[in-house]
């Protein structure tokens, strides 16, 4: 049986059901909000960032006016910066509590969802299903970016991850210029074709074509090289936090097909936002 927008809502906010209280106990037990965690950003600065990105897809999900953005790496650092000065707040505990009433507007806003689409950042139309999927992303890898900041566990459900991936990532892929995702310069001149197996999912061949990323079924042309992947796996080696060294190694990705090394290029050319 094919899997609605509907069920795809119901499952990520039931994902967001188990994936919240944990980010938010992971929070409370951080020790120092000035601590470094990822790129220049502290543990206070992950934590603001993420409340802000509840805020706005909730608003999205609510029909309301989200932030005027282009969704670009170097349009969102500005946004996100304009967003961190604006707000004060660094304390994890006060950030933690922030965030749980935030998810929960949020849960009860897409439980009476009924619009087809809703709008989002830089004229973007998505499902809200897309919109809850892509707040489960932001959860799952700020909770990594804590988690490693504090050294503590962060586990990650495969389920969870790939529904971040099918119903978040792919669908923004569709809906957004392929400038969100690409570094426009390495990507002037890159071309190819990667059929993407996402384990315990589907199948997807994402096509590179000298600065344009577009999605197409699999199995209709031929492809460079087919990737095998675990979701949370993939998800941490698009977004720059693991190489992929140490996924091949660790048997967390695999590649293999006419081309297989375009992979380590593709990954240069992706800089999502």
């Amino acid at each position: 049986m094919a899997t609605t927008v509907d069920d795809t809502l119901a499952q990520a906010r039931a994902a967001l059901h188990e994936v919240v209280p944990r980010l938010v106990d992971l929070l409370r037990s951080a020790p120092d909000a000035g601590a470094a965690s990822v790129g220049a950003w502290t543990v206070g600065d992950v934590a603001a960032h993420l409340s802000h990105v509840f805020r706005f897809d909730t608003d999205a999900i609510a029909g309301k006016p989200v932030p005027d953005a282009v969704v670009t790496p170097a349009g969102m650092a500005e946004v996100n910066t304009k967003m961190l000065v604006e707000d004060g707040e660094r304390d994890p505990a006060a950030l933690a509590d922030r965030i749980g009433m935030l998810a929960d507007e949020f849960d009860e806003i897409a439980s009476r969802s009924r619009a087809e689409t809703v709008d989002w950042l830089d004229g973007a139309r998505l499902p809200a299903s897309a919109v809850a999927c892509h707040l489960l992303e932001e959860c799952l890898i700020h909770g990594h970016d804590l988690a490693e900041a504090t050294g503590r566990p962060w586990p990650v459900r495969r389920d969870h991850a790939l529904l971040a991936v099918e119903g978040g990532v792919l669908p923004l892929i569709t809906a957004l210029p392929s400038a969100a995702f690409l570094d426009e310069k390495k990507a002037a001149s890159f071309r190819g074709r990667f059929e993407m197996r996402l384990r315990g999912g589907g199948r997807t061949v994402m096509v590179f074509d000298r600065g344009s990323l577009t999605l197409e079924p699999a199995g209709v042309r031929l492809v460079d090289a087919y990737v095998s992947a675990d979701p949370w796996a993939l998800m941490l080696l698009f977004i720059g936090r693991q190489g992929i060294v140490e996924q091949l190694l660790g048997g967390k990705v695999a590649a293999w097909g006419l081309q297989p090394w375009k992979l380590a290029r593709m990954l240069t050319v992706l800089s999502p936002p």
